[in-house]
């Protein structure tokens, strides 16, 4: 978000008393005295001598405090008056008869430049005042130098680039992602868009994928072992243990999920069965021989 900040400019208004010659018999309001072939004042529809004017009409110059004579020129702002020559910046002096300025609120008259420097925004960044037409940056109705606006983890100006704001501080996107962006449990690297979850951690999608074919499975079964994630055909054919009984994988993939294990041997539950009368033995007393499991009644029977 950028804007550039402008003082506005402000004019006053300039006021020249008419003066002109009178050739037939005319007195001043004031003095009664004969303004024939003299200069005079007109203000107010009355007719004033030039001393008069100067002694009882002309207003007061707010800088020097003396009268603002007929033959001077008058500048007006908001009810207040000065010479055109005392119309001038308070602090640097500059004259502003014809420039732009601001008027404080303790009556001071100051250029733009100077006025922004006592009244302007300060720079969050640097805390000098940003001037007018300089290149600058509102956020939050806060400005920086555009310079200053810099991202808290690089030290580098935003400019045009797109950022993030954490509390206080503003982020550039790359550095953003890379200190807030969840990282992938496999690669370690910042997830900046999708990525899937499994078992509470954080993956790329692209990384989650079977150890042994590196087939994608998002959206597929699976199955994991010493953290390593298996698609269904690799987890049968190099990891699965191998059922003693019908010797087929032992997966945990539907039917057969429960195992028996017994002196570094496996079975499915299904097959953990008398060799001799088939019946289930899981749970059970049973006597081994030759690898083949058999009840108490059929191996006395043996």
């Amino acid at each position: 978000q950028r804007s550039t900040r402008h003082t506005p400019a402000v004019f006053v208004k300039v006021s020249l008393y008419l003066t002109s010659t009178m050739t037939d018999r005319f007195d001043c309001y004031y003095c009664r005295d004969n303004l024939h072939g003299k200069k005079y004042v007109k203000k107010d529809e009355k007719h004033v001598c030039t001393k008069c004017f100067d002694k009882l009409c002309a207003n007061t110059c707010a800088e020097c405090r003396r009268p603002i004579g007929a033959d001077s020129k008058e500048l007006h702002h908001k009810n207040r008056y000065w010479h055109e020559d005392c119309f001038r910046c308070a602090k640097c002096y500059k004259p502003l008869a014809n420039e732009p300025f601001s008027a404080r609120d303790d009556g001071k008259i100051m250029c733009g430049k100077c006025g922004s420097r006592e009244d302007g925004n300060r720079c969050q960044g640097c805390y000098k005042v940003v001037m007018p037409g300089s290149q600058n940056v509102e956020y939050k109705n806060k400005v920086w130098h555009d310079e200053c606006f810099t991202c808290f983890e690089c030290k580098q100006p935003i400019r045009t680039q797109s950022f993030l704001a954490r509390g206080d501080d503003i982020y550039c996107a790359p550095c953003h992602e890379k200190k807030f962006s969840k990282k992938c449990f496999k690669c370690k690297q910042p997830i900046t868009s999708g990525g899937i979850s499994y078992q509470d951690q954080p993956w790329h999608s692209e990384c989650f994928v079977c150890e042994t074919c590196r087939k994608p499975l998002a959206g597929t079964r699976f199955t994991s072992h010493e953290d390593h994630v298996y698609c269904v055909d690799c987890y049968k054919t190099d990891v699965a243990k191998k059922c003693n009984g019908c010797k087929n994988p032992i997966t945990g993939f539907g039917h057969g999920t429960n195992v028996v294990n017994y002196e570094g041997l496996s079975w499915h539950e299904y097959c953990f069965t008398c060799k001799k009368c088939s019946l289930s033995l899981a749970n059970k007393r049973f006597v081994i021989n030759a690898e083949q499991i058999y009840c108490p009644d059929c191996a006395k029977k043996l």
